[in-house]
């Protein structure tokens, strides 16, 4: 009897890092290989340009002089870049080198324009007495007169107390309430070098420190006064299906102001007024009117309107984005067959008899799918994104000014999304073995929150949890203007605003994604191919 020696069987795949890189290289074989695989992905990628280019195209805006159309006017830029809102009455002298302003605010009334009745046309009813939440009206630093110029300002509110507020995104607060003769506010603003600080007081005698501020480069001479604001009246109704109408009316605030003191070298002769910012020559949806000041026995009594903050009703660069969704939809379809595709064909048998590890198989599909979808959206968000925001500044649109950094982290965050969004199907397809299931699945999952969300069909409240709980919270990732907590506005994601902040809500995603996949490998592990 003759006995022989049997050779085990060896994987021709080396063991640790290089074991791994093989299968990666095998997988994108097979990915590349598949001509429809390809063709899908380079169609998702046409889709995301050709639809954001030609929307861009389509989009043309324009204002009116009269029966005249001209070009829209540029919103001033802040000393950050940003583009902002800074329309207000100012009574102000001028101030060279260090000094302060003191006042003592004793009433803040104002009043708010009126809808007019349902059915008719016209104008509508005149004003009626009332202030909205963030009127404003106080003291000011000024670098000059000129809109978008750094400042600081210490002022009172209607419904957010005493504010300190700087370079028209920063915001801090001071005491709290609202002013009336029983219950004065006194406001400081001390002027050392490039910081401003500011202080409030009931009785002028005790003080507390409200914030400072560093004003990088200001100059020698300031203008230093006194200021109101008002910005619109903003309402929100529910729609009579679902959704929201929003209204913007006029509304302005008058505030009296006295015991006005002026320490260091002030000009000292007559007070100058300036109504920053009011315009006739166009026409505005919320038109700032003409505000003034008058002066008796030491007491000021201001009035104005407008704002000053931030800007973000106009253009976003993500609204170039507008074909990522077709394009979503076609990467999942991908994913999902990428493994699905496999089962079907039954040569599951055949790449797990390769690689008996059956997590290393799926996690080596999951960095296969995700970074073919990674490359393939930057490349396409990043052309959408810089062109299509040429196309619409040609076509008289204004785009809101963002720093370089997030136009990257919009453009990699997109980027981002899709391929984590791959990811989360191919674990879908995983789990269920099945075309179909899995591509409703994820569909319903991120794409449909998402288009419910920004279509007005649900109720706010609807739409905020619901991009707070689901996968599609990772659309937040393009969101280019943040939400200031001190500008009023209608801040829900139709307009660009997400209820989480863009990394927050990428990692609900990433959360998600990553339970998906931990629950596809443990039953890929369990089950038979």
């Amino acid at each position: 009897m003759t006995t022989g020696t049997v050779t085990p069987y060896r994987s021709g795949l080396r063991t640790g890092r290089d074991g791994f890189t093989q299968l990666l290289r095998a997988e994108w074989t097979k990915f590349r290989t598949v001509r429809g695989w390809m063709i899908g992905m380079v169609v998702a990628a046409l889709v995301t340009v050709l639809l954001g280019l030609f929307s861009a195209a389509g989009n043309h805006s324009s204002c009116s002089k009269g029966p005249v159309e001209v070009a829209c006017p540029t919103p001033p830029v802040g000393p950050d870049g940003e583009a902002v809102k800074d329309q207000f009455y100012f009574v102000h002298q001028s101030l060279t080198g260090n000094g302060s302003i003191t006042v003592r605010t004793t009433s803040m009334t104002g009043r708010i324009k009126q809808p007019p009745p349902p059915g008719t046309i016209g104008p509508g009813p005149e004003p009626v007495p009332g202030l909205v939440p963030w009127a404003k009206a106080g003291i000011m630093i000024k670098e000059s007169t000129k809109q978008g110029a750094p400042y600081a300002a210490v002022m009172v509110t209607p419904a957010h107390g005493v504010r300190m507020q700087y370079n028209f995104t920063q915001d801090m607060a001071g005491r709290p309430g609202s002013v009336s003769g029983k219950s004065p506010r006194w406001l400081r603003l001390v002027r050392s070098g490039d910081t401003i600080t500011g202080y409030d007081s009931t009785d002028g005698t005790n003080w507390s420190k409200v914030g400072t501020a560093r004003l990088a480069g200001l100059p020698t001479t300031v203008r230093i006064g006194l200021f109101a604001a008002s910005p619109g009246d903003v309402t929100v109704k529910q729609d009579v299906i679902a959704g929201s109408i929003v209204q913007a009316r006029f509304s302005e605030a008058t505030a009296v102001l006295d015991n006005v003191s002026l320490q260091g070298t002030v000009s000292r002769g007559a007070w100058s007024r300036d109504d920053v910012g009011v315009s006739f020559e166009l026409d505005e949806v919320t038109p700032h009117h003409p505000g003034g000041a008058v002066e008796s026995g030491g007491t000021f009594t201001v009035t104005g309107n407008g704002d000053i903050g931030p800007l973000g009703e106009d253009g976003k660069i993500e609204f170039t984005l507008t074909g990522v969704i077709i394009a979503l939809t076609l990467v999942i379809v991908l994913a999902v067959m990428f493994i699905t595709a496999e089962y079907r064909r039954g040569l599951i048998r055949t790449t797990l008899l390769a690689t008996p590890r059956r997590g290393r198989v799926l996690m080596a599909k999951a960095v296969v799918i995700g970074t073919v979808t990674f490359i393939a959206g930057l490349a396409a968000v990043m052309v959408t994104v810089t062109f299509g925001t040429r196309i619409l500044r040609a076509n008289g649109n204004y785009i809101l000014p963002v720093s370089l950094f997030t136009e990257v982290r919009v453009i990699v965050g997109v980027a981002a999304l899709l391929a984590v969004a791959a990811v989360f199907a191919l674990a879908l397809g995983a789990l269920f073995r099945r075309s179909v299931a899995a591509v409703i699945t994820a569909i319903v999952l991120i794409i449909l929150p998402h288009v419910l969300a920004t279509t007005s069909v649900l109720p706010d409240g609807a739409v905020q949890w619901l991009l707070r709980l689901t996968p599609a919270a990772g659309f937040a990732i393009q969101q280019s203007i943040p939400q200031y907590a001190h500008v009023t506005g209608h801040y829900v994601p139709q307009a660009g605003y997400y209820p989480l902040p863009p990394w927050a809500g990428f990692a609900v995603l990433c959360g998600y994604t990553a339970l998906i996949l931990g629950l596809a490998v443990f039953q890929f592990r369990r089950r038979d191919a």
